[in-house]
């Protein structure tokens, strides 16, 4: 090989380099403006640097029971939809869930609990935790933390509200879902391959600690919990269960 066409090869490697780095480069600067804020902008610059930055899952086609694939982004979201969040169809419900609809429309003749005092909402409100996606809303759970320690009253006033109504408000019961492709599953065109995420509204999850807090003293100051439950219950193990602890 001469020395002329070597100098070649190795310009032409040169300039090969170039372009990928600058491909390279332009990439991670889009990645960064699309992922900094006005309010923080040194936050993206970090998760950058850190290698925290998160990829898009992308929906791809997707397998029907006939057989066939989704032609279109709609279709392939429809077909997602039937499999992780089917309709309540009374017709295709049990007779447990009949009974429970029954149960439901009946008039309640019992005393009204307790309300909430402020204390207990304080504290449930306080345990909900930082650094958690939010629901729906959008609202992060430092922000009703926050709240919840400025207006601690006003909070308190929302949850004996639907105490008292028996209520559950339906846009607490709305779940942003975010469907995660299962490691290995890339490149499967089966609907099983995502695992749906369901993500809740902080306000719900506050008022269903407070039901099962409510519902946990009822049935433990009354005696109702059998001893020999240790599932799901607080100070007890499972492992415990076969030394008779």
């Amino acid at each position: 090989m001469s020395y002329e066409s070597s100098g070649k090869e190795i310009l032409s490697l040169k300039s090969g380099v170039r372009r990928s780095n600058l491909a390279e480069k332009i990439k991670y600067w889009i990645e960064f403006f699309n992922l900094t804020s006005e309010t923080n902008p040194w936050s993206a610059v970090y998760k950058v640097a850190a290698g925290k930055t998160k990829r898009v899952t992308h929906i791809t086609t997707l397998r029907l029971q006939d057989g066939s694939l989704t032609t279109n982004l709609q279709d392939t979201l429809l077909h997602m939809k039937q499999k992780f969040a089917t309709d309540d169809n009374e017709k295709n419900g049990t007779d447990t869930h009949s009974q429970i609809r029954t149960l439901t429309q009946k008039p309640l003749d019992t005393e009204d609990d307790e309300e909430f005092t402020v204390q207990e909402v304080t504290n449930v409100i306080q345990d909900i935790g930082n650094n958690k996606a939010p629901g729906e809303d959008g609202i992060p759970n430092e922000v009703w933390i926050c709240v919840g320690t400025m207006l601690p009253r006003h909070m308190t006033a929302i949850y004996n509200g639907c105490l008292r109504e028996g209520v559950f408000l339906k846009r607490w019961k709305k779940a942003k879902i975010i469907p995660i492709v299962k490691q290995g599953k890339e490149g499967s065109d089966e609907v099983n391959k995502f695992r749906p995420i369901s993500l809740l509204d902080s306000g719900g999850k506050v008022w269903e600690k407070l039901l099962i807090n409510t519902i946990n003293h009822h049935a433990y100051s009354r005696g109702h919990m059998n001893e020999n439950q240790f599932g799901f219950r607080p100070q007890k193990k499972y492992c415990r269960c076969g030394n008779g602890n």
